[in-house]
């Protein structure tokens, strides 16, 4: 895998502009014909994309994580996620591509479907989301009176009918329960992470005590607050690993960390061995 010094973050595919529609809707040929049916690797800050491959074939690449695609399939890829992918010539689909703020003031976080649609998925496509797909994209491509409410509500229903799918997918005693004050620590650890910030400090800027964010979060998931800050470290730092080229010295210090001893210290006992071996591990399978 060629790496860089750093992980592209795109709206689109090699766009920079922000998302000027309510969402954006594209064939899965339209943009990977640019690209010779290959997309890169790269991530999507502020949007959540869902693919729906209705033929052909391919592979997708999401956080270091090879999957073949074997159509009819859908993809689920939230923000943040780095993703690439390789298509079989002809293959065909769509691309729906939404705001995360979109989904952020239209989704309840107590409701679970946003929990679901953070998960990186690829499953088989589930019923009448085909359908769905073809409605958006039509009425995307039209200029008729409520076109913006009719995205809406279509896009609402395609992220339900995708979370539900997750769902089914996930075990059932892994699913998150995510009560608004875990969504609200989730949001801060997604903002501050590099920042390495004690748990004490979400704490107090979430006005609970310590105590009760631990509870929230076993709740939640099973796992302690702090872990969930160190897990998110780990997931960055494997990213980095993966897609750049920056030394282990360099990614410690990107992730906040002072001294690159601890952070290689830190990295080996969430992940089983150091940075060095885990890229010389990367370069062995590659």
């Amino acid at each position: 895998m060629q790496r860089s010094a750093r992980i592209d973050s795109y709206n689109l595919f090699g766009e920079t502009a922000e998302l000027a529609d309510v969402l954006h809707v594209e064939t899965i040929r339209a943009r990977s014909e640019l690209h010779d049916w290959e997309l890169r690797p790269h991530r999507h800050t502020r949007l959540h994309q869902l693919l729906i491959l209705t033929g052909g074939e391919g592979a997708a690449d999401i956080d270091g994580i090879s999957h073949a695609l074997a159509p009819p399939c859908l993809i689920n890829v939230p923000r943040g996620v780095v993703h690439g992918f390789r298509f079989g010539k002809g293959t065909t689909g769509w691309v729906i591509t939404l705001a995360s703020d979109f989904l952020d003031q239209n989704l309840v976080p107590g409701e679970g479907v946003r929990a679901m649609l953070d998960l990186p998925a690829v499953l088989q496509l589930p019923e009448g989301l085909r359908d769905l797909a073809e409605q958006l994209f039509s009425e995307y491509g039209r200029r008729d009176f409520g076109r913006a409410q009719m995205l809406r509500g279509l896009a609402l229903s395609m992220t339900s009918a995708a979370a539900r799918a997750i769902a089914a997918d996930q075990d059932a005693a892994s699913q998150s329960s995510a009560s608004p004050l875990f969504a609200r620590f989730e949001a801060l650890v997604e903002r501050d992470f590099r920042l390495r910030r004690p748990l004490a400090e979400y704490a107090d800027e979430l006005a609970v005590s310590p105590t009760h964010l631990n509870r929230v979060a076993q709740q939640a998931t099973g796992q302690a607050a702090s872990a969930l800050v160190n897990a998110r470290v780990l997931r960055e730092a494997r990213r980095l690993l993966i897609y750049t080229n920056l030394t282990a010295a360099q990614i410690a210090y990107e992730l906040g960390f002072n001294d690159p001893a601890h952070f290689s210290r830190v990295f080996a006992k969430g992940t089983g061995m150091p940075p060095r071996k885990f890229r010389q591990q990367l370069a062995g399978t590659a």
